[in-house]
């Protein structure tokens, strides 16, 4: 990916906010195109309004520089963020991710899910034991979340959130490529002191609590006045006493300062010492052969003596602007004495440009999602003008089908207008046939009663055997009880309907011929013939009621057979 011709970093310092433009060359190369410092204020009881404090300072600095908003690299202080440099055995490249993240949960002084960290390994020292040595950064989630608060706030969005020490190295490696040996740098800051030591390719930090402030809050001590009152006077009339033969300050006051602070920077000499004796025999590494300062605080004057008289070593100041050019609108003079300071603004702008030995993020998680968010936004947008393209196709397919659908509806009932007026005298007709067939029932009924009558005889008659047995009486009627006890009721006038619990039927009566002349059942054969031809008839049930068989010459009589009507039937 090309970097991008203008590049902003912001070092956000416990008391010092820095903010910077650069743009890259073709070769490169970075150009500072104009800078801008500012202190906030020095009390530490004032750390709960720091993030507005900074937002503030990031609006008044991109003001001044009349800087447009864009995305931002920045780094966060040391002492906001927990560093840990671990050694791991020599394990396949596929378990250091495992192996890491072990470490990381045993060394973070946090709950793992409530920290943003991050791990780079880095050369070990040459004739070492062969193990990785890692990395390990992390933040408090909801601090990172205040300070990219604050900086999303101003009108900048988030690239690379690095850490100031990690920042700093990449701008000296970048500065003083060519030099060879163990390079001590020594960032004096507001609350810490950060040791970095780059020792060829290997690279070990640590941070020591003692900075400007602790200078400030021994004056405030030692005068018994407030911490911004003891601030300025350090600023005004500080420096480290030369102590020894030299001669003190004529002013007490003056004095007193410069021997409060020579005191603090014994102090803190003292911990340089150890760690460089930790370094060595912990760490494996190098004797340091030079010093550089920086940081806010190394500006007092004749700190630079002071150092070199503990430290018996070649200091010098760091230039952060040794390899970087600087723009014609930038006045020179002022960026060289300021230099010093600007190694975390340089180190963040290499980090556009090129590949840089430590390259650490600390991105809060609202910043990846948003950055995910964004690469999908092309295609979750083609998808959008995907589906108004197909509801806008359905819309036209719709209006177009209705359109037609209402072309065909008026043709159609041009078409239809005859056929109603003809459907209108058909309905016309329809109730008449109606009105016709309701009149006709009872007429219908009638005609169907006297059939009906027709088919009962008829049917009876064709049961009725062919030879030696006739009717002498078929009177209908109603019955009653139960075999044999049947009651019969012939039917009257004054009686159309069956009576409750009585049915309706026909009672038949007539005489049969025995060939045989003699009583016994061959006489009664006939009778039963006829009954069982009867039970075949869809229209009767029949009913062998009684059978006359007193001998009498050749002919008997006295059968009886009650019919039961199959299909309920009213008199009329």
């Amino acid at each position: 990916m090309a970097a991008p011709n203008r590049i902003l970093s912001l070092n956000l310092g416990l008391q010092t906010v820095g903010l910077a433009e650069f743009r890259n060359t073709p070769s490169g190369g970075l150009v500072l195109q104009a800078y801008r410092l500012t202190e906030l204020v020095a009390d530490p009881a004032a750390d709960s309004s720091r993030p507005s404090q900074m937002k503030i300072a990031i609006e008044e600095m991109m003001g001044h520089l009349k800087a447009k908003s864009g995305k931002v690299n920045y780094a966060i202080s040391a002492q906001s963020v927990f560093t840990r440099f671990v050694k791991l055995p020599p394990v396949d490249a596929e378990q250091v991710d495992q192996i890491i993240k072990f470490e990381a949960q045993q060394n973070v002084p946090f709950p793992i899910d409530e920290v943003v960290w991050d791990y780079q390994l880095v050369a070990g020292a040459e004739g070492g034991d062969n193990k990785l040595e890692v990395v390990l950064v992390a933040i408090k989630s909801d601090l990172l979340d205040d300070l990219n608060g604050a900086v999303e706030q101003a009108g900048l969005s988030t690239n690379i959130v690095d850490v100031a020490p990690m920042a700093l190295y990449n701008a000296f490696r970048y500065n003083y490529s060519d030099l060879t040996g163990c390079t001590l740098l020594i960032d004096i800051g507001a609350r810490t002191t950060n040791l970095i030591f780059a020792d060829g390719k290997k690279v070990f930090s640590r941070s020591i609590p003692i900075g400007g402030t602790t200078i400030t809050a021994g004056i405030a001590k030692d005068f018994n006045e407030p911490v911004g009152a003891s601030e300025e006077r350090k600023k005004k009339v500080g420096f480290v006493s030369l102590g020894g033969a030299y001669a003190e300050p004529s002013d007490p006051e003056v004095s007193r300062v410069s021997k409060i602070i020579r005191n603090t920077m014994t102090r803190l000499h003292a911990e340089i010492s150890r760690s460089i004796s930790f370094y060595r025999s912990q760490q494996q590494g190098n004797q340091p052969v030079r010093v550089f300062l920086c940081g806010g605080s190394s500006s007092l004057p004749y700190m630079r003596e002071f150092f070199h008289e503990k430290l018996q070593l070649p200091i010098e100041f760091f230039n952060a602007l040794r390899n970087v050019t600087v723009a014609k609108g930038v006045n020179g003079e002022e960026a060289g004495k300021s230099a010093h300071v600007l190694g975390e603004l340089v180190g963040l702008a290499l980090r556009s440009v090129s590949d840089c030995p430590m390259e650490l993020s600390l991105r809060p998680e609202s910043v990846i999602k948003a950055e995910s968010l964004s690469k999908r936004r092309p295609a979750i947008l083609m998808t959008g003008i995907c589906i108004l393209l197909i509801m806008a196709g359905f819309i036209f397919y719709y209006w177009r089908a209705a359109d037609i659908e209402q072309n065909v509806t008026q043709t159609v009932k041009k078409r239809s207008a005859p056929l109603t007026v003809i459907a209108g005298k058909m309905d016309g007709v329809k109730k008449d046939l109606v009105s016709l067939a309701s009149n006709s029932g009872p007429f219908q009924e009638a005609v169907s009663d006297r059939e009906y009558w027709a088919k009962v005889l008829t049917d009876i008659n064709q049961r009725l055997p062919h030879d030696n047995i006739w009717v002498s009486s078929f009177q209908p009627g109603f019955f009653s009880g139960t075999f044999p006890d049947v009651k019969f009721t012939p039917a009257t006038d004054a009686m159309t309907t069956p009576p409750k619990n009585q049915k309706f039927g026909i009672q038949v009566q007539g005489y049969f011929l025995d060939p045989s002349a003699g009583a016994n059942l061959e006489a009664q054969k006939v009778v039963y013939d006829f009954k069982n031809n009867l039970e075949a008839s869809p229209y009767v049930t029949p009913e062998v009621q009684n059978v006359n068989t007193t001998v009498g010459e050749y002919l008997n009589k006295d059968y009886l057979l009650n019919l039961y009507l199959k299909t309920p039937f009213t008199l009329k």
